[in-house]
């Protein structure tokens, strides 16, 4: 029986659930459970979910008519065969009904970045793009790049495709408008100027170097470059070097002109002539293959702030106009567009899609299918770069589809490898220790998939003296596997979901190789294989030996492309792992004892440490001590005692 609906605000939302009698999937059973959605649902707009028996999300859709969109899957004999197979597989259904058509297209759009449902087209990499950030919380405010929500006061510029866009054009702007990049911490701690005035990227107003109206003329001139006015402040600062050259000051004149030169190495790298074309994002969709690359350059200010290359998940009959709209609706959720988006194909509702926009902007948005001029010849660059970047894609494919089924065959391997987990443990002394999972597939590494692990009671065995260094390493390892196999096992113990690999390759002879299959043994996991990779004699490259459960171990040919490509999983698998025990390590040399005390603040720790000497002096300091220290009470210090004394 299905639940009434209850209003809100904003919409309605009804859950329910169908007991399906047939545990195997029917198309029959999947479209008699839909049916029966239907005497409940109305005319007017919404979003609904499909979800199997376990109550995964299958799919997230909107319709302009939730009644008229469900009775299309009552009747799969007129669907694709992908939505069929969908159909058969729908166990239960929910509904969120909406105010406009448009409020449903926001909300599909962000529940499918959330869900990331099965038979929706997937936008896969959704990493967020780096700003910009001049602040406004300070008589001097700091330049600085800023990735994440806009949270903090000031005025944003961006997006820039890439990290590197980003510092190339934060150096440039430091030496054409000195602006300060240090933290407020240490801005308000300077006695005197630090290198970035030296090096001619700052103005050193923490030690009074310039005045605060003439930072803050520097602060709008930056700010004025960065929306497009260039020219004009290029202009300004020409006329000032020409005045200090005519009164004879040319140190201040070369230095003007070394601002100039900064400004205008930028303009060469991203200014762009098209007329009209300000504040845009280019979009070119190109299909290939059953595969799609979608490139977006990014154009602020009249400026080119590089591109990026985005590959969509979908079925292979999918239209390009229907990836491009699924596309624009998962790119845009979460991000402000800019005025105009043009596009080479036209979505499908372009319209509907630039109504959203406009209402996430706050302002007019337009999605544009240029036909002549400039913005035409923009397209088709940003075209060429995706037919470029799909082809690479397609070759780099069919290369590592060929190197897996290549290490299947050395491994006498029956079934194809789709997903190959590699491990590696990093520790100093067995401090710090971390454990990396790297995971590769036929499309090359799958980086949202590495995992880490912060290991613990291997650690803590080897600080109470128990076993051998080597024998930390195994317990290591035995820990990893442990924890990573209990929650596939949880998580996904039908395998269905893509987190089981079919190959596990342990950085290590046969000692790692053992511990792995122990693992193997006491969680019953009998259907995954395993690798063990040994360095070679002196750690050679090119000579690692390959153990395998119950077999000879051996090796492969010097220049056999198996070896170079198991060579490139290991040290990927070695670079995460020890970059992350870096991270931990560099962490850990920051850290005080004193920090783990509740209500020890920054002024009490820095009054103990003046008075002691170091965090260790005060563990190790009677009650009457502590009380002595200035703004340490009673309390506090009673409380810095016991916490140590527990300890």
């Amino acid at each position: 029986m299905i639940p009434s609906d209850n209003d809100t605000d904003n919409h309605t939302e009804t859950d329910a659930a169908v007991t399906v009698d047939d545990a195997r999937p029917s198309l029959r059973t999947g479209a008699s459970i839909v049916a029966g959605y239907l005497p409940q649902l109305g005319l007017g707009p919404g979003v609904y979910r499909m979800f199997n028996g376990r109550g995964d999300v299958l799919y997230v859709g909107k319709a302009r008519s939730l009644k008229k969109r469900v009775q299309t899957y009552a009747h799969p004999q007129r669907l694709p065969i992908r939505l069929q197979r969908m159909v058969s597989e729908t166990a239960s259904m929910e509904f969120v009904t909406t105010h406009t058509e448009v409020e449903a297209l926001l909300l599909e759009s962000n529940l499918i970045k959330q869900l990331r449902p099965r038979y929706n087209i997937l936008l896969r990499d959704d990493k967020s793009f780096p700003d910009i950030l001049i602040r406004g919380d300070h008589d001097f405010p700091q330049i600085v790049k800023h990735r994440g929500a806009r949270t903090r006061p000031g005025e944003y510029f961006g997006p820039y495709a890439s990290a590197g866009a980003v510092n190339r054009t934060l150096t440039a702007l430091q030496k054409a408008f000195l602006l300060r990049n240090c933290s407020d911490n240490i801005f308000s701690t300077r006695s005197r100027p630090c290198l970035q005035y030296q090096i001619k990227r700052c103005s050193a107003p923490c030690v009074g170097k310039v005045s605060e109206q003439d930072y803050a003329a520097s602060v709008d001139q930056a700010k004025s470059f960065l929306t497009g006015n260039s020219q004009a402040v290029q202009k300004d600062l020409a006329a000032q070097m020409e005045t200090a050259a005519e009164a004879l000051d040319f140190e201040r004149a070369a230095s003007l002109r070394d601002r100039i030169r900064a400004m205008a190495s930028v303009q060469t790298h991203q200014d762009i002539n098209v007329e009209g074309v300000s504040d845009a994002d280019i979009v070119a969709l190109q299909t290939e293959g059953g595969q799609t690359c979608v490139q977006v350059f990014f154009f602020r200010g009249g400026r080119n702030n590089g591109t990026r290359s985005y590959f969509p998940s979908h079925d292979k009959d999918q239209e390009p106009s229907a990836i491009l709209a699924a596309f624009l609706g998962q790119f845009y959720d979460g991000r402000v567009p800019p005025k105009e988006i043009l596009v080479n194909i036209e979505p499908d509702e372009a319209d509907l899609l630039a109504e959203a926009f406009c209402i996430r902007a706050d302002r007019k948005v337009t999605i544009l299918m240029p036909q002549r001029g400039g913005k035409r010849q923009l397209i088709a660059h940003a075209l060429d770069n995706a037919r470029e970047a799909l082809g690479r894609r397609m070759s780099e494919s069919a290369t590592q589809r060929r190197l897996l089924d290549g290490l299947a065959e050395k491994l006498g391997l029956e079934n194809q490898l789709e997903r190959v987990e590699v491990y590696d443990n990093s520790h100093t002394g067995g401090t710090n220790a971390i454990g990396g999972m790297i995971v590769a597939g036929p499309e090359g590494f799958m980086k949202n998939a590495y995992r880490k692990f912060n290991i613990k009671t291997a650690v803590k065995t080897a600080e109470d003296g128990e076993g051998s260094s080597a024998g930390d390493d195994y317990a290591m390892m035995r820990e990893v596997l442990t924890r990573r196999f209990n929650r596939a096992m949880k998580e996904d113990p039908d395998r269905d979901r893509g987190q089981w690999p079919d190959l596990v390759i342990v950085d290590g002879g046969k000692g790692q190789l053992s511990s792995a299959q122990d693992v193997f043994a006491e969680l019953g996991i009998d259907d995954v294989a395993l690798l063990g990779v040994a360095k070679g004699p002196e750690r050679e490259a090119g000579r690692e030996r390959f153990h395998q459960p119950d077999k000879q171990s051996f090796l492969l040919p010097p220049r056999d492309p198996v070896l170079y490509f198991v060579q490139r999983l290991r040290d990927e698998a070695h670079r995460f792992a020890i970059g992350t025990h870096r991270q931990k390590r560099a962490k850990g040399f920051g850290a005080s004892p004193l920090d783990e005390v509740p209500g020890i603040g920054a002024k009490r720790k820095k009054a103990l440490l003046l008075r002691f000497g170091s965090a260790r002096a005060v563990s190790r300091a009677g009650l009457k001590d502590l009380e002595a220290v200035e703004g340490i009470s009673s309390a506090v210090a009673k409380k810095i005692y016991d916490h140590f004394q527990q300890s």
